[in-house]
């Protein structure tokens, strides 16, 4: 398998690590952090300018068309950037939702608007009764004369503060872990009957949860199409899990990149650091956990664009579970490389550490990977 980006994707790289150098330094991150929407709408601006917004989408739709594999580059340049932006909600995980089971009629509402930037998805789905299995839902949804309404609640929904709607599964029929009986919903997030109580992970980026009391929803696509409706939520959370895996090597490249400058111009003894050699082998191990990273994660985006296979969930299950395991190493390597220093909220690789760990927990961390892997074995 060829791990290199192709031309056309090393060139888009390049355009948004430029963009993200000049717009999201450490310290504009810190503001934009700070800031109400936890986010920035003149770099969603510019992104959209730039096309990264439109990838994945068919030109029919008004975007760029392309593979989970074409959004690799972008998703580690915003993970190198420890980027704030609702790229992974709206244009992965949203997006994938509405393309695989979306009416006609509604992709050509949403899709256009979304290439563009005019419109945010939220993906609400992960529940709290039975952790990291991912199709625990018991949220329910219930016909209302023509309508739909739906009743339960979703403990963490990312950047639904930006949505402009909400993307929600919720159980027809069947029993909590029951793969039958689930379907996706479209939710006004100014509705009656929806709340969100909005919060922050420990790597700043605006989550919230959700509760549904009697909330008005529109089916997304065919409810009574079962199978499509559980594939096209498996397709979101396959690609969702490649996205994190890539997010997470982005933010190694970064805590690296902070770790290999820091050892070469801080001074010990009249010594820089990086002269001592037990400081080299760490340097050198950390570089080597990225590539193992790297090469794990174009695996996961292959796999995701084969979505619906066991051989492709196999694949991202091993690509969740080594890169969790090699970010994790990578990242505490950094922290220890830097001592006190690495562990304020002023300095950056701090919070690195903070964003793999964030996205190790999506979809499944280390532990889930590993107990799915076996399960499949037995």
């Amino acid at each position: 398998m060829n791990f290199q980006f192709s031309e056309e994707q090393q060139l888009l790289s390049e355009s948004l690590s430029r963009l993200l150098g000049d717009r999201y330094g450490f310290e504009q991150r810190r503001e934009i952090a700070a800031s109400a929407e936890g986010w920035s709408p003149e770099v969603w601006r510019q992104l959209a300018e730039l096309g990264v917004l439109a990838l994945g989408i068919p030109e029919s739709y008004g975007g760029l068309g392309g593979a989970v594999a074409d959004r690799l580059p972008v998703l580690q340049a915003l993970g190198r950037a420890l980027a704030l932006e609702p790229f992974m909600a709206s244009c992965v995980l949203g997006a994938t939702a509405v393309l695989a089971t979306g009416s006609n009629a509604q992709k050509d509402a949403l899709l256009p608007a979304l290439a563009s930037g005019e419109l945010r998805l939220a993906w609400a789905h992960e529940e709290s009764g039975e952790r990291h299995n991912p199709m625990w839902v018991e949220t329910r949804a219930a016909r209302n004369g023509e309508g739909w309404r739906l009743d339960g609640s979703k403990p963490l929904v990312l950047h639904a503060n930006a949505a402009g709607r909400l993307v929600v599964s919720a159980r027809v029929a069947g029993q909590g872990d029951a793969a039958e009986g689930l379907a996706l919903f479209l939710v006004d997030p100014k509705a009656a009957g929806v709340t969100l109580r909005h919060f922050r992970l420990i790597d700043d980026t605006p989550a919230a949860e959700l509760t549904l009391r009697g909330a008005t929803a529109e089916p997304l696509g065919d409810v009574g199409d079962g199978a499509l409706q559980l594939a096209a939520i498996r397709a979101a959370l396959d690609a969702g899990t490649a996205a994190a895996c890539a997010g997470m090597v982005g933010a190694m490249e970064s805590a690296l990149e902070l770790t290999t400058g820091y050892v070469n111009t801080r001074k010990q003894f009249g010594r820089l650091i990086g002269e001592y050699q037990a400081l080299r082998h760490r340097v050198a191990e950390m570089s080597v956990s990225l590539e193992v990273a790297r090469s794990m994660a174009m695996a996961a985006a292959v796999a995701a664009d084969r979505a619906g296979t066991l051989e492709a969930s196999i694949e991202l299950m091993r690509a969740k579970l080594v890169i969790g395991r090699q970010a994790r190493l990578l990242g505490h390597a950094a922290i220890q490389s830097h001592g006190g220093i690495g562990m304020t909220e002023e300095y950056a690789v701090g919070h690195c550490l903070r964003r793999i760990h964030v996205l190790d927990q999506l979809f499944g961390d280390v532990d889930a990977q590993a107990a799915r892997l076996a399960c499949i074995g037995a």
